[in-house]
């Protein structure tokens, strides 16, 4: 593990919970950090998972779960985070990079407000 990551992955917490003010903590220890939305979703009635930010060895993973059913913020990826991506929910991040912070904001909240859209795609409980 890089000495850097614990910054990275400091800096990557603040760009989730600035670009998605809405959503609830469920999880925040030194090396991950979960946000999920305040509103349960059919298949587990359980809060839906918005985001999470993990230390991993070789970098520190941002997911941002709205890419799993959301085409439009799929193709909406900033050209700095395609060689970044990994799967379908998750950005690497290895060294501290404010173009690459700048494109996870401007992702980050364009899911926020598509907090419509997710909530049709997944299905919330009463």
């Amino acid at each position: 593990m890089s000495d850097a990551f614990p910054a990275i992955f400091a800096d990557l917490k603040a760009v989730m919970l600035g670009a998605a003010p809405g959503m609830i903590i469920t999880q925040d220890t030194a090396d991950q950090f979960t946000l999920k939305t305040g509103w349960p979703e059919a298949r587990t009635g359980e809060p839906a998972w918005f985001g999470w930010i993990a230390i991993k060895s070789a970098y520190v993973a941002y997911h941002l779960m709205p890419l799993y059913t959301l085409p439009a913020l799929v193709e909406a990826i900033p050209p700095a985070l395609v060689k970044r991506r990994q799967g379908k929910t998750c950005f690497n991040v290895k060294k501290p990079d404010p173009d690459v912070y700048a494109a996870l904001t401007e992702l980050t909240a364009l899911a926020a407000r598509m907090e419509p859209e997710l909530r049709a795609a997944i299905g919330t409980t009463p």
